[in-house]
């Protein structure tokens, strides 16, 4: 057995022998501790409850860390209703997007190994991608046109968005149909590779580094993980990010033993009950397809690891995984003056994988400028607050029922708890 294959062994065996029950996340304090207020802090307990009394979500868990300790880690509601399951405070998510930050974590990783500059064009190491074309903006759905791109697109283009890819709306809609391009979000056949090697021949919705148009970017910079690896995407994840983060419950494919602890989709019918989604999270188990924009499941204490090494600068318990400066570059605008329909729920512009809070005005609600986190589709967020050395997790499912005013909100609590 070689080097690199006992070195996966080792990582294999930590990662699915030495796990804690309830995950590793931080030390814990009372909120007076770190300047927070308990009374006001359980106004967010309340306003979740209301939540899930008027059948909105069927439960959540929420985590709040100040200074590097937690001071609010809250179960609430079911985590499978039909099952009389109590939501747990080591429920496993599907995070959806919150995938991305990790998988930007990922390649910055290998940039800072000196395998590429973020300039330099995806067809290096992806040929499929040269010569892309793009649709033609008179264009409609029945004709279709196409020129020449003005130029190729970069690594960089991938990290903020600007690449020209689409999530498959308009008029890529029966584009990527036909191609059977998917986001990830559900059982998928197949492999990242196939899927972005038949995405590099579809035709871009706008030049290069010229739009923000979020997209299935961050999919095409996991497969280049493997491509600049040579291991495949969820065994790199594990090496060099959950593995050192101590973050044993996040995962592609879940371990059968942890399907118990999935917390279960729901929909809002018509008629305003809670109804459980369709998809059979057994897929989890046996996935072959790692979308790195979308494919992830954790837990708030894993994802409240990952976000408090961000915070430190790239590091945590003596373990680092980005340099400060990486840091500094993947959570500052990358997009300009672009702009970024994300908003107000996100921040206003982006960095490389974090929405980015940069302007006071017409968004403005209680926070802090220069936040930076992300949101997921099926009910999750976290958000970082480096003045205020502030962590906020709320994590949820639900599906066609994303309610933006309730998880603003929360945040708001969060915030009109801070005291001192």
């Amino acid at each position: 057995m070689n080097n690199r294959a006992k070195t996966t062994l080792y990582v294999y065996l930590a990662f699915f022998l030495l796990q804690p029950t309830l995950g590793q996340g931080l030390p814990d304090a009372t909120p007076e501790e770190v300047g927070l207020s308990s009374g006001r802090l359980n106004r967010v307990n309340t306003a979740i409850n209301k939540h899930i009394e008027a059948n909105n979500i069927a439960g959540a868990v929420t985590l709040v860390a100040r200074k590097g300790k937690i001071a609010h880690f809250e179960s609430f509601g079911m985590m499978d209703i039909e099952a009389e399951k109590l939501m747990r405070k080591d429920a496993i998510f599907r995070i959806a997007s919150m995938s991305k930050p990790i998988t930007t974590t990922a390649i910055m990783i290998l940039y800072e190994e000196g395998h590429f500059l973020l300039s330099e064009p995806v067809s290096k190491y992806i040929p499929e991608f040269a010569n892309p074309k793009v649709i033609v903006p008179s264009s409609t759905p029945d004709s279709l046109s196409f020129e020449p791109a003005k130029r190729e697109i970069a690594i960089r283009h991938l990290l903020n968005h600007t690449s020209g890819i689409t999530y498959g709306e308009g008029l890529h809609s029966k584009l990527y149909s036909q191609a059977k391009i998917t986001s990830g979000l559900g059982p998928t056949d197949g492999t990242i590779g196939e899927m972005v090697k038949r995405l590099a021949k579809q035709p871009l919705i706008s030049h290069p580094g010229e739009e923000f148009n979020y997209s299935l970017s961050i999919d095409v910079l996991g497969y280049l993980v493997e491509v600049i690896s040579g291991m495949s995407f969820d065994e790199f994840l594990k090496t060099r990010v959950f593995v050192p983060l101590k973050m044993y419950d996040t995962h592609f494919v879940l371990p059968r033993h942890k399907l118990s602890r999935l917390a279960r989709t729901y929909q809002r019918t018509d008629d305003g009950k809670l109804e459980k989604e369709d998809v059979n999270p057994a897929f989890l188990v046996s996935q072959t397809y790692f979308s790195g924009g979308a494919g992830l499941v954790s837990t708030a204490p894993d994802y409240m690891r990952f976000a408090q090494m961000i915070l430190n600068g790239g590091k945590l318990d003596g373990v680092r995984i980005l340099s400060r400066k990486t840091v500094e570059l993947i959570t500052s605008n990358s997009i300009g003056d672009l702009y970024a329909p994300f908003r107000p729920h996100s921040g206003d512009k982006f960095g490389y994988g974090f929405g980015i809070r940069t302007e006071r005005g017409q968004f403005d609600e209680l926070e802090s400028l220069g936040i930076i986190g992300w949101d997921g589709a099926f009910y999750t967020r976290f958000w970082i607050d480096p003045k205020e050395q502030l962590i906020g997790i709320f994590m949820s499912q639900a599906k066609d029922n994303w309610n933006s005013n309730f998880i603003n909100k929360h945040r708001v609590l969060v915030y009109q708890a801070i005291n001192d």
